[in-house]
């Protein structure tokens, strides 16, 4: 009997394979006696076989980039389709200090590049010292009263070094290696020099694809290889110039920390400085002001982006024609997007053909300046088919809120405590990572409860109710048109049938926060009523007598989409708002039709963990302590009947001037006039 089955793999199918091999071809009988030799060397024959086919499953799966798994073989299948990964970025910070020099007869004063700033952060976990560095001499004029001021300088995180080489014109396989690991490529630069020597140097510039090279261009590329290393590449006078022999080459860049250096803001001057006649400077440097604490610090983008975006440059091959290939482009374009959407005007309604739009959330901060656009549009024109055009939007967040009623069993926990610190840190977890904080991710309900379930032992159930809320910035005393749109359906909760036996009012789908409005007295909020087939609805302003009691002051203000989920305001004329952060907003939020939200388009999902409740409460049946049930304390799988979002403020009306209806929890909605002040100028805005 031959040995015919290849496909076992574990040891102990190796293993009876050989004894059923024995069996049927030998006459040796100890080979079932696990105390004897040829036991032995049975089992020294399947360790060998075991340990040989795993290494051939390795090796076979380290040739295709979805399957490799050690980072330099990841990186030199993504370099066969030209993709370089991105280095590791180091953090930067802006400072202003000034120089004294009334003591020389100095014009100008030059900050020399190198090594510049160290840090004095006292925060536990930045006990280590950091050095902050510039690329280039900074050359500042003395001033009349002998102060040389530099202002707003950026220094980055890392040690300078720069690396020299000379060209050996009879060795053909001769490399340029960076020999340092940790290295911004972002802050790299190179220069070559017709010999040691020479005072005239020529600045080459990194090029990533072959577009605009020819055989002048002062072109180098870069490519990364083993142990996170980097390889200068040079001309071959086809494309690019050639380098000659005895050429020195100087490299010059800076080694990072990555993002432990971020979020440092006390810094102490190491730097070295001279004067215009090239003596140096040894006056005391005044304290140093921080404009901008260091951010931007990154990793090397890792293995798992690798696999992602290699294969998208790849098929974009360095051209924009669908939303994937800008998607996949942008990040090389510009390294510090965190997450980009791309859509087509198709897609919008109205639809607008012949347009992408973009959506960038950057690593630091939340919006890119006018100046950054600029630039990635001009960039992208570089990659955009003609005829196409591209504008960058600013990203919208859509934040869900959840308020959790988490059922827990005494009998497994020390503490109700514990139990809602346990449960509340896994929401964090959860709202922190990957599933959300991007473009096009989906908050999956199940997933979300099946958190709380597990994040600990004694957690029996919980019951979720999802909202999500958009924050509308308001155009103080000016007339203006606010959209808010949510990409997602939402529910209406009555369906316009009546009023429940729990009190509901009809209508009142979406809460929004206070607000003041130029003509009408006291904080009003915003109200809707369904209309037809319950898919659209209309707005209405209305004012609290009590919590619970609306008073609708101004009618069809707007309209509601229920299945589009967008509100859209006609012209109206904030003058305050009750919430404020850095910029006066008006919170909206609703019931999603699904718990399962999407961040659709241009808006960016996140678990808003500041207004996310969790309340626990004691299962007697699980603990044993009510088997029958009696006195379990229920919770409603339904939002509140709250018609308004934080602290109600109750408005009483002022009957002497105006004619207003009130309503009470079994009536319908009832109609009020209110005049407006004088008409201002009309924009338009949208939440974000």
């Amino acid at each position: 009997m031959p040995l015919v089955n290849f496909s076992d793999l574990e040891f102990s199918q190796i293993k009876d394979s050989i004894k059923d091999y024995l069996r049927a071809n030998s006459n040796f009988t100890d080979y079932d006696f696990e105390g004897s030799n040829l036991s032995t060397i049975i089992d020294t024959l399947a360790y060998n076989t075991y340990i040989t086919s795993y290494n051939a499953n390795m090796v076979t799966n380290e040739v295709f980039i979805d399957s490799a798994t050690l980072r330099e073989n990841v990186v030199s299948l993504a370099r066969n389709i030209g993709y370089v990964p991105r280095s590791k970025k180091a953090a930067y910070a802006n400072v202003t200090f000034t120089v004294d020099a009334s003591a020389t007869t100095a014009v100008t004063v030059t900050l020399k590049a190198g090594s510049v700033m160290t840090s004095t952060s006292t925060q536990t976990n930045k006990s280590k010292n950091f050095i902050f560095s510039i690329l280039n001499d900074i050359t500042v004029p003395v001033n009349s009263s002998g102060q040389a001021v530099f202002s707003d300088i950026k220094i980055c995180e890392g040690t300078y070094i720069t690396q020299p080489y000379t060209v050996d014109g009879s060795n053909p396989n001769q490399k340029f290696i960076l020999p340092n690991t940790g290295i911004d490529t972002g802050l790299l630069s190179v220069v070559v020099k017709d010999t040691k020597d020479s005072t005239v140097k020529k600045k080459f510039t990194l090029f990533d694809s072959l577009f605009d090279v020819n055989a002048s261009t002062k072109a180098y590329f870069l490519q990364e290889i083993g142990n996170e290393n980097y390889e200068l590449l040079f001309g071959d006078g086809v494309f690019g110039e050639k380098l000659q022999d005895k050429n020195y080459i100087e490299a010059s860049y800076i080694v990072t920390s990555g993002p432990s250096a971020n979020s440092i803001e006390r810094f102490k001057f190491i730097g070295n400085l001279e004067s215009n006649n090239g003596d140096i400077i040894s006056s005391k440097v005044s304290v140093i002001s921080t404009e901008q604490k260091s951010i931007g610090g990154k990793n090397i983008e890792s293995v798992a982006s690798i696999k992602k975006y290699a294969p998208q440059i790849y098929a974009s091959q360095n051209r924009a024609v669908t939303a994937a290939d800008y998607e996949a482009l942008i990040p090389k374009i510009y390294p510090e997007a965190e997450s980009v959407s791309a859509f087509g005007g198709e897609d919008l309604t109205p639809p607008l053909f012949g347009k992408v739009f973009i959506s960038i959330k950057p690593y630091n901060g939340i919006f890119l300046s006018s100046s950054i656009k600029e630039n990635l549009q001009a960039a992208i024109k570089r990659y955009s088919v003609a005829g196409i055009l591209t504008e960058i939007v600013d990203l919208k967040y859509l934040y869900i809120e959840a308020d959790s009623e988490v059922y827990y069993d005494t009998n497994n926990a020390p503490s109700k405590t514990s139990v809602q610190d346990t449960v509340t840190k896994s929401v964090v977890r959860y709202a922190d990572s990957i599933e959300l904080n991007s473009f096009g991710a989906r908050f999956k309900y199940s997933k979300f409860q099946n958190i709380i379930d597990n994040s600990s032992d004694a957690v029996t159930s919980n019951i979720t109710n999802i909202s999500v809320r958009r924050d509308m910035a308001a155009q103080l005393n000016t007339f203006a048109e606010y959209e808010l749109c949510f990409g997602n359906r939402f529910h209406v909760k009555n369906h316009g049938h009546g009023a429940v036996y729990d009190g509901t009012l009809v209508g009142y789908n979406i809460k929004s926060s206070g607000f003041q409005v130029a003509g009408i007295n006291g904080t009003v909020y915003l109200g809707d009523k369904a209309t037809g087939d319950l898919t659209r609805g209309s707005l209405f302003l209305f004012r609290l007598n009590s919590p619970s009691e609306p008073i609708i002051v101004k009618q069809n203000i707007g309209t509601i989409d229920y299945k589009k989920g967008e509100i859209k305001l006609n012209p109206i004329n904030i003058i305050s708002t009750q919430v404020n952060r850095n910029t006066p907003l008006v919170e909206v939020s609703a019931a999603p039709y699904s718990n399962d939200v999407i961040g659709l388009q241009d808006l960016y999902l996140q678990l808003d963990v500041n207004n996310t409740t969790v309340d626990v409460i004691q299962d007697n049946i699980a603990s044993g302590n009510d088997i029958s049930g009696s006195n379990y304390i229920v919770s409603p799988s339904y939002t509140s009947n709250v018609l308004v979002r934080g602290t109600p403020v109750t408005t009483v009306p002022e009957l002497s001037t105006t004619n207003i209806a009130t309503t009470n929890p079994t009536s319908r909605l009832s109609t009020s006039t209110s005049s407006s002040s004088s008409s201002s100028s009309s924009s338009s805005s949208s939440g974000y």
